[in-house]
């Protein structure tokens, strides 16, 4: 929603996990954003950075913004957290981009999960959780990406 816990933490584990496969900024584009505009500019909260770092990854580097029209055009892929997230971003979404937006879970592999829970109004367990759930997912992505990839070679 506001760009500060589970979205840069998605990206920021999506980034170094796609690093480390060899993929740089050619092959994939990964920036994350939120629904609302709670915190423009803003660092990742201080705890999603705190859990991220004990588990090897860095992202203090981004900051918060709110989805804009032209990521739908611009985006291959546009993943939400949540159904509130999924609902008002497909309110903001045009039709003809409609099947680009999904649930970052859907890559899960490893976790039965619909959805990332907000960890913001929690404790240490709800930020290890957004990590467990964000690193399965991006490793399903990754090779759900890998799949797409070679169909097209």
């Amino acid at each position: 929603m506001g760009n500060i816990c589970r979205s840069p933490t998605a990206h920021g584990v999506m980034r170094h996990k796609a690093l480390a496969q060899g993929w740089g900024a050619d092959v994939l584009r990964i920036d994350s954003a939120g629904t609302h505009n709670y915190h423009p500019g803003a660092a990742p909260d201080p705890r999603s950075l705190q859990h991220a770092v004990r588990r090897g990854y860095a992202f203090a580097d981004l900051r918060a913004r709110q989805l804009e029209a032209s990521d739908f055009a611009s985006a291959d892929l546009i993943l939400v957290m949540d159904w509130d997230n999924l609902a008002l971003v497909e309110a903001q979404c045009p039709d003809y981009n409609h099947h680009k937006v999904r649930r970052l879970t859907e890559f899960c592999t490893r976790h039965d999960a619909s959805v990332v829970p907000d960890p913001y109004y929690g404790g240490d367990a709800g930020f290890e959780q957004v990590l467990d759930l964000v690193e399965d997912a991006c490793d399903g992505l990754l090779a759900h990406i890998a799949r797409q990839q070679a169909r097209t070679k």
